[in-house]
């Protein structure tokens, strides 16, 4: 990280201009880029009042968590509102196999001299702490109970960290920041969706400043995030097609709602299948390998109809006849 960067923002950037959104808040940011800066993505499109909530995180130092069903872009959209400040981001996804050490640090063999020398390798989390870095924690709820209350120093807004092992205590760097994405809010695997999620301390829990949820997208804004990743469709017959497989996408969603259906398809999916379109030139065959058959076979028939209804054709007939035989 170069030293212009160590030392902190150095300009200020309107809301309005940079993220679109009818506000006349100016948030700090930085002149230059490093190699920790997510690319900027043109194509990406802000939820107005997450984005709020994330810039309140840069610009007030509030520690936000963002929640919401997969394939929403919870992530994405902490990333794209760091690439547009020049913000340094640091990324960690909380899943099983990150341990305590891994984030607070450990002792590591290196040769000095030609000497075997016992040297202290700092984690993500004091390594970002004492830098003007967005931290990351991906899948909040799904981290193991040691790795979070490791997390519990740091929600502070000015909490300090302690190494143990070095007798050391890091002061956060003005310019630090952290930020969390969960498809749960700490309640656990309450619809089935999301296994390996945990229950989360309460009191964990309350130390998150600003808790924002990403929802799915209304269909019209839906569609034009599909026609900016996959520009072939972007003409009357593309966008025909598009609007179709939005609508099959939201009944989808309105299935799972009742209970009918145990998968839903997230805008991350509309975009795979849309892409697979393109490979394979058949729209039906394109669904069954991105969606369908990730589906339970009971609850096939009732995807195929979602199907038929917004594009007016069967999918493959000899298909339903072998699963209504089942």
């Amino acid at each position: 990280m170069s030293e212009i960067a160590m030392t902190g923002p150095d300009r200020m950037v309107s809301v309005r201009k940079t993220f679109g959104i009818d506000s006349d808040l100016e948030v700090p940011a930085f002149a230059e880029r490093d190699e920790h800066v997510p690319e900027v993505d043109d194509a990406y499109r802000f939820n107005p009042d997450v984005t709020l909530a994330i810039l309140a995180g840069f610009s007030r130092n509030r520690r936000v968590m963002v929640q919401g069903l997969h394939g929403t872009g919870k992530s994405t959209h902490i990333e794209q509102v760091a690439a547009r400040l020049n913000w340094p981001c640091a990324r960690v996804n909380l899943d099983g196999h990150i341990s305590r050490l891994d984030l607070v640090g450990r002792d590591t063999i290196a040769l000095r001299d030609g000497l075997q020398v016992t040297e202290f390798q700092e984690g993500i989390v004091p390594w970002a702490l004492q830098r003007p870095v967005a931290l990351i924690f991906d899948e909040y709820d799904a981290g193991r109970p040691d790795v979070m209350f490791v997390i519990q120093r740091i929600l502070e807004r000015d909490g300090s960290f302690t190494l143990l092992d070095q007798n050391r205590v890091i002061h956060p760097h003005p310019a630090f920041r952290l930020f969390a994405t969960s498809n749960t809010v700490g309640l656990g695997n309450l619809s089935g969706m999301y296994h390996g999620t945990q229950v989360l301390n309460h009191a964990q829990i309350d130390r998150w400043n600003i808790v924002a949820t990403l929802n799915y997208l209304p269909p019209g804004e839906e569609l034009a995030i599909v026609l900016a990743r996959v520009p072939a469709k972007d003409n009357e017959k593309g966008r025909k097609l598009i609007a179709a497989m939005v609508a099959v996408a939201n009944l989808t969603r309105s299935g799972f709602a009742a209970g009918d259906l145990s998968t839903l398809m997230s805008p991350r999916t509309v975009i795979t299948w849309a892409e697979n379109c393109e490979i394979f030139r058949n729209p039906a065959l394109a669904f069954r390998l991105s969606f369908l058959n990730k589906c339970d076979e009971a609850e096939r028939p009732i995807v195929a109809e979602y199907y038929q209804r917004c594009f007016g054709e069967e999918l493959d007939e000899s298909w339903m006849r072998e699963a209504q035989a089942r």
